[in-house]
């Protein structure tokens, strides 16, 4: 076995040695300062890379004779032959040149950097006339910097809160990911990404190092590119000229051609877009680099003080340029309690331009994770192009390996302010914020929960939820565990059994049970009514094809009447708690069925498929069914129900975007009270989304109805279309939504209704036989996650005509 191992490690060194590696620095032969991102290519070849931020870069090569040619813009380049058969270091100085400024033809009085423009807008529409299909080989680096240490969990890190006292020098390297990709582009518009190799610091996911440069890449040679989900104008767009002001900075020489500085901003400072330099090339008008900004208009909250793209391309002949290199660099402050930053820095080499690429390639997968990308040793990483690490990021390395060694104990993840505590990357408990819980049956409650995830190869996940109310004096449990099954987890097998006290009309409850609580303890308000159920169910779910994916389960519960137990209360002792409803009880063992048609594409991070739009409109079909029969399953009730609903998403003007949810509900036989719909609601003074702001939690309810949700995200598009400047500058937000919905009770499940008891009212619903609508708008801040909503209902005019709420999900 030992000899057998020696051999393998052997003859992988014989594979990977075949490569040899020219490394070196490239400086300002004046003053010898380094040279940030020069590039490097090799001559008559589709090779190349650029330095890193101190100038330093590497190039893997087979064996052979080379033209290596050095450039950097406003340096005359050099060009070093060699003969490659062993590891060589190139160290090079270029030389600073300065050229005249050529005649350019303009009109007269005319801006003379507005003739560039223009000749640069038709070089990219050449260019991309003649541009069909490409494939590259990418390697991307990128570090995240805060003040301090981060924990990683899942597909999510978390940064602790500071006290605001620290600045971005105090920034350091507390993450890095690294990744070697391939891309493929075909028009009109079809890309993919293969991640072939994949490494990160070891408190860093594997799951989040998915940003292959093809991916992270904004293309400035099309018209519109996308920051912050917000579409900004590219400095060559066709209507950039309208939108920009460009003036000639210098002309400088590169690659014995002069090159165009132009500086460049928006016209009116409250319109989002770039600001910086843009070098064009005065023979072939093709863009060679840009070194640009995101202005405050486009800076999301403006949480971020600096947002940096850097740029530089190549010319493949043809008047065809590609990008060399991107690079981002970011820093920015969260109400000065989290300093952060970032940069990502990718090269792009190997290119084939026009090759034959099937459409076969692309299909659903935009980024796909080789299997294999998580298992490349050392001794690959050495094979393949990459930017050295600088120094910073190979101390980096060493401290954050250092750090997530050192075994943590309990002590190390608590918080008082949590309700979640890690114990591990595997498992954890219940935090303090969810210990405590109360309402009217139960009165003071001790909750426990333990789970239990990314077990056996992240496909296993199990939680067990133990609780006692002291005021009915019972425990409840409730124990579900996942197991998931295929490459990519796309089928799973669901176990769950419980003894336990749930909402009625659950599945429209939207307000977390930290909210109930504090309602109960300080207003005697309990917003929800109450059952216990007790059984069990098996779901099973499959995707038999990319965009199908199909469910079969059983269930079998039994449902009994809660009642108050407790009148506790901080406040309103002389108020009493409104009485918990009664249900039907009975016990229904029923199959069920689903299925959803999705036809967004996905990303294959390496153990799941996760559904991206991709910034794009799209729609999803999903639906469900019930199947409780008394004769052949035994159960209390013979009855079917159904559910269809239509998601969806519409960019609608520059950064607005509307979400709708369409909703159809059809039953037949006698439907039990408790698994009747109803519509979502609003509590006192606060709602969440694709929610009824004019209709409380629990009041209308039926088995038979239409239900449509629009939510308009308006930011601050139309403050900036009506010039509404101080609203802008305030970072005010707009939003608008609208509800609407069909409802009613059928004969059947009329006829079961719960008889209630006194001194319970007589009971009574509501029912919309004709459309019932409501309408308004909300306005919040752009770095706080809550807004302030006002409401009208447009008919069944009665209590609620009018409503202000609050809208946050911190509810």
């Amino acid at each position: 076995m030992k000899t057998i191992l020696i051999f393998i490690i052997a003859f992988s060194s014989i594979i990977y040695s075949q490569q040899h590696v020219i490394k070196g620095k490239i400086t300002d032969r004046t003053n010898l300062e380094p040279l940030s991102f020069a590039n490097v290519r090799i001559a008559d070849s589709f090779t190349g890379t650029a330095a890193n931020l101190e100038g330093r870069y590497e190039l893997r090569l087979p064996a052979g004779s080379y033209k290596i040619i050095f450039s950097f813009i406003g340096y005359n380049s050099d060009t070093v032959k060699i003969e490659l058969n062993s590891d060589k270091t190139i160290n090079v100085a270029l030389e600073p040149t300065s050229i005249n400024l050529p005649e350019v033809t303009v009109l007269p009085g005319e801006n003379p950097a507005l003739e560039i423009i223009r000749r640069a807008i038709e070089a990219k529409h050449a260019r991309n006339k003649i541009l069909n299909s490409y494939e590259f080989n990418a390697y991307t680096k990128g570090t995240i910097k805060t003040t301090g240490d981060f924990t990683s969990s899942g597909t999510s890190v978390g940064v602790s809160v500071g006290t605001g006292k620290k600045d971005t020098a105090d920034l350091k390297i507390t993450g890095i990911i690294e990744n070697e990709s391939k891309g493929y582009y075909k028009k009109p518009n079809q890309y993919k990404d293969e991640i072939i190799a994949r490494k990160q610091s070891a408190n860093m996911p594997s799951q989040i190092n998915i940003l292959t440069g093809g991916r992270a890449l904004q293309n400035f040679y099309t018209d519109d590119i996308r920051f912050f989900n917000r579409p900004l104008l590219s400095p060559i767009a066709d209507d950039a000229l309208d939108y920009y002001d460009y003036l000639i900075e210098d002309t400088l020489a590169m690659d014995k051609q002069n090159v165009f500085r132009i500086k460049f901003e928006p016209l009116d400072k409250y319109d989002p877009g770039f600001f910086g330099s843009i070098y064009i090339s005065d023979k072939s008008y093709s863009l060679v680099k840009l070194d640009v900004n995101l202005n405050d208009a486009a800076n999301p909250g403006r949480i971020f003080n600096k947002i940096n793209i850097l740029q530089q391309f190549t010319s493949f002949g043809n008047n065809i340029v590609m990008p060399a290199d991107y690079r981002v660099f970011a820093e920015g402050s969260f109400l000065g309690l989290v300093n952060f930053g970032f940069e990502l820095n990718s090269i792009f080499y190997d290119y084939k331009i026009n090759n034959s690429i099937s459409d076969d390639l692309f299909g659903m997968a935009i980024v796909k994770v080789l299997s294999d990308a998580d298992t490349k040793d050392t001794l690959y990483w050495k094979s393949i192009q990459t930017i050295p690490n600088t120094l910073e990021e190979l101390q980096a390395y060493r401290r954050i390996d250092s750090i997530e060694a050192v075994t943590k104990d309990f002590g190390d993840n608590f918080s008082l302010l949590s309700s979640t505590i890690n114990l591990d990357k595997n498992y954890s408990i219940t935090g303090p914020l969810g210990l405590y819980s109360f309402n009217k049956i139960e009165g003071h409650i001790l909750n426990f929960e333990g789970t239990a995830r990314d077990l056996f190869n992240r496909r296993f996940y199990a939680s067990l939820d133990l609780s006692y109310g002291f005021a009915d004096k019972k425990f409840k449990t409730d124990l579900s565990a996942t197991y998931y099954l295929g490459e990519y987890r796309t089928a799973s097998v669901t176990v769950s059994a419980s003894d336990k006290l749930v909402d009625l009309f659950s599945e429209s409850i939207r307000f977390s049970k930290l909210t109930s609580t504090f309602t109960n303890i300080f207003y005697k308000y309990d917003f929800r009514d109450y059952h216990y159920t007790k059984g069990f169910s098996v779901n099973a779910l499959s995707e038999v094809f990319p965009v199908f994916r199909l469910g079969a389960g059983f269930i079998n519960r039994t449902d009994n009447n809660a009642f108050n137990n407790t009148n506790f209360s901080i406040f309103k002792r002389s108020k009493n708690y409104s009485i918990n409803k009664t249900i039907y009880e009975t016990k229904i063992k029923a199959v069920t069925a689903s299925f959803r048609l999705d036809f967004r594409k996905y990303i294959e991070d390496g153990y799941f498929r996760r559904r991206t739009s991709q910034g794009n409109a799209y729609a999803f079909l999903s639906g469900n069914a019930l199947f409780s029969n008394s004769s052949m399953l035994k159960s209390s009730l013979s009855f079917q129900s159904y559910k269809l609903s239509l998601n969806g998403y519409i960019p609608t003007y520059k950064s607005s975007s509307m979400n709708f949810i369409f909703s159809g509900i059809y039953s037949n036989g006698p439907v039990p009270y408790q698994m009747l719909y109803s519509l979502p609601g609003s509590i006192e003074m606060a709602s969440p989304s694709f929610s009824f702001r004019t209709i409380r939690t629990g009041e209308v309810f039926g088995d038979r109805a239409l239900i449509l949700s629009i939510e308009q995200n308006f930011n601050d598009e139309l403050f900036r279309t009506l010039g509404l400047n101080f609203l802008i500058d305030l970072q005010i937000n707009l939003s608008a939504h609208f509800n609407a919905a069909l409802l009613e009770v059928s004969p059947d499940s009329k006829s079961i209704f719960p008889k209630q008891n006194n001194p319970a009212p007589v009971f009574t619903f509501t029912e919309f036989k004709k459309p019932f609508a409501e309408l308004g708008f909300g306005l919040g801040h752009a770095l706080f996650p809550i807004r302030f909503e006002f409401t009208w209902k447009l008919n069944y005019f009665g209590k609620n005509n009018f409503v202000l709420g609050m809208n946050t999900p911190m509810l």
